[in-house]
This record gives C-alpha cells, sequence and structure tokens, in this order.
C-alpha cells in the first residue's frame, strides 16, 4: 500500500533528499512551490503527510488556514523543517513532527519513519476487512449459535445471524483467521442488530497473544488489498 505526502517548499536540493526518502518509504510525493496553491490541493485530494519547509513565504498563513479547514482535518501528521535559529513554534503550526535544514538524510529518515507508522497505525485502527467464515457465538447461559462472518476489525465484527435468532445475549464469539493458524476467542458484547439478521459486536476482553496475532492478520489484509 502506497501512502502519498506533499512537500511544499522551493529547495530543490532539500526536495530531491525527501523524494529519495519518502520513495524509499512507498510514499507517493507531490511537490507545491506555492503554500496557497498546496492549500487548495489538499482540500480536493487526500494527503497522508504534508511536509513544510517554514523558510517559505506564506507558510504561516497555510497553518492557520489549515486549522480552518475541515476538509484538511485528516491530513496526518504535518511535519515541518526549518533553518536551527528559525524553528518555529510546534504548537502553533499544528506540527507534530519536525527536523531541521540542511537535511541530516539520518534524521529525516527517523522522522518521516515515525509519521507513516502513525498514518498507518491510524488506517489499520479503523480497517475492516470484508471475509466470510463460521463463527460461533454463545451467551450467558453457554447457548451457541451458529453465524457467518461479514467482516472484521481490530475492535470488533459484523456477523449475520438467521432470522429470529436473538443474539442480544451474545457474550462471546469465537472463529479462525483464513490462512491463519491463529483463532480468536474474545468476550464480547452487542453494539448493534438489525431486522435482517446483521449484528455488530465489539471485543470486550481479548488475550493480549491474540490480539497481536489479529493485528499482524489485518495488516497483511490491507496491504493485500
Amino acid at each position: 500500500m502506497t501512502l502519498s505526502s506533499m512537500v511544499v517548499s522551493r529547495d530543490w536540493q532539500e526536495i530531491s533528499v525527501l523524494e529519495c526518502i519518502l520513495g524509499g518509504l512507498h510514499m507517493e510525493v507531490a511537490v507545491e512551490s506555492e503554500p496557497q496553491r498546496a492549500l487548495a490541493r489538499l482540500t480536493k485530494s487526500k494527503i497522508d503527510a504534508l511536509i513544510v519547509d517554514c523558510d517559505l513565504n506564506g507558510t504561516a498563513q497555510l497553518f492557520r488556514e489549515l486549522k480552518q479547514e475541515a476538509s484538511c482535518a485528516n491530513t496526518v501528521p504535518l511535519v515541518i523543517m526549518s533553518r536551527p535559529q528559525e524553528k518555529p513554534d510546534m504548537k502553533a503550526t499544528g506540527a507534530m513532527f519536525a527536523f531541521e535544514k540542511p537535511i541530516s538524510v539520518e534524521q529525516a529518515v527517523r522522522t518521516l519513519s515515525a509519521a507513516r507508522n502513525m498514518i498507518l497505525d491510524g488506517r489499520l485502527r479503523y480497517y475492516r476487512a470484508g471475509l466470510e467464515v463460521p463463527v460461533t457465538l454463545s451467551g450467558r447461559h453457554q447457548k451457541r449459535v451458529g453465524a457467518k462472518l461479514i467482516n472484521l476489525s481490530q475492535g470488533g465484527l459484523q456477523v449475520r445471524v438467521e432470522k429470529g435468532c436473538d443474539a442480544s445475549d451474545v457474550q462471546r464469539a469465537t472463529f479462525d483467521l483464513p490462512g491463519s493458524n491463529s483463532g480468536v476467542k474474545a468476550d464480547v458484547e452487542v453494539a448493534w442488530a438489525d431486522e435482517r439478521g446483521n449484528v455488530g459486536i465489539r471485543f470486550v476482553k481479548i488475550a493480549a497473544q491474540t490480539q497481536s496475532a489479529l493485528r499482524v492478520w489485518l495488516a497483511q489484509q490491507y496491504f493485500a488489498d
């Protein structure tokens, strides 16, 4: 899965270094030399990481407008670069990461890797893998109900039960992860249900080892997609 980034700068020497680093991190790079043009582009397309050269005139206005633009709210994280003596206030800019110019490749790789990991963590947290496998649900009185798993995330799952089946008592879910030796057993609670037999279920308690295996499996599906 290739992520997207935008570099707002006119310093082509630094831009070329960033393009090499971002390419190595499997991130596409768009370059804008004018802050206002960058803002206009951000409002029309999804950019995962924004890297701004604070030595460029107009960046202060860019930061102010970014905070006001709801359509840019999903552009994270913001990375700034500046000369040591001109380092801006991180809180004022809204930036989450920063590195200095001239660019130290080691520092930039470390900083941009951290930014990329944050982006992926955020995506994986809400990613839902669609699949159809059997799942066993059980309730307080150990009554078992067979269901079909529809989609799965780190926080829970959606299943479909036969019409007329009351899933409100469900407290435990058990199923296997396709293509894996790992199975999932978790204490759960029903979040919602509809008349068509679709049931949304949240994980309440899940073993750390199982959670880790689930996270790895979901990451594999995410990148496969």
